[in-house]
């Protein structure tokens, strides 16, 4: 996911792996031109490792590409990806393995490097990553009383963890607003992949941004990658 210098030639990677979640590994060499490995250690790129235990890191002897995403890079693809990978580097603890995760995070990598709005499949990725974490709100009940949501408008309360109905919300307090379309789209957003349908992809800018907001809350920052995508424009 991210790599930093280590001496005159080496690098130190951050991988997300199917078999024991995130961990540090160093590749001996890498900077070097002649590198076997340096050509396949991109950002983003889907490998088979053999790598070996070290006494305070694993080394990367041999790196085989699966999957490389960037036949072509696309400036806004590739800020959206950083997204993906800052937040699975933050919410994922070292050496936990959760395929669920790693099968999303693929799957995300794959869909935006094909698609010519990529910055619309951030909302679904980080609400179905906030789900398999547990952090993602209940949807059909206010956080605070445990009512029923109504078929009228609810209100953000990511303090509270989730969405608020009438009654229990603080008129003093500006708290995002959805409407029932936007909350539909957020239950949509919330689908696996296999229960819902193509179109419930795209999120209603409220959804987009209630979303956000609960990724900020639980981070307790934003995204540092979003800021540059901002950059980008529309």
């Amino acid at each position: 996911m991210r790599g930093r210098q280590l001496g005159e030639a080496d690098r130190i990677f951050t991988l997300f792996t199917s078999e024991r979640g995130k961990l540090d590994a160093v590749a001996k060499g890498v900077r070097r031109p002649r590198s076997h490995l340096a050509g396949r250690l991109e950002f983003a790129n889907e490998c088979e490792f053999l790598m070996h235990r070290g006494r305070s890191l694993d080394v990367i002897v041999s790196a085989e590409t699966l999957n490389g995403a960037w036949s072509l890079v696309q400036p806004e693809r590739y800020a959206v990806a950083a997204v993906v990978a800052e937040l699975i580097d933050a919410f994922c603890e070292q050496d936990l393995a959760i395929p669920e995760i790693y099968a999303l995070l693929t799957g995300a990598i794959a869909a935006i490097a094909a698609s010519n709005a990529p910055r619309m499949l951030l909302p679904r990725f980080s609400l179905r990553l906030l789900e398999m974490l547990g952090l993602a709100p209940p949807l059909s009940m206010c956080v605070r009383c445990g009512a029923a949501l109504p078929s009228g408008s609810v209100w953000l309360d990511a303090e509270a963890g989730g969405l608020i109905d009438a009654p229990c919300r603080e008129r003093w307090r500006d708290l995002p607003e959805l409407e029932p379309r936007d909350l539909e789209n957020l239950r949509a957003l919330a689908l696996p992949k296999s229960s819902g349908p193509a179109a419930a992809l795209m999120a209603t800018a409220p959804a987009a941004a209630a979303v956000d907001e609960l990724v900020a809350h639980h981070l307790g920052k934003r995204p540092k990658a979003l800021a540059h995508l901002a950059t980008l424009g529309t």
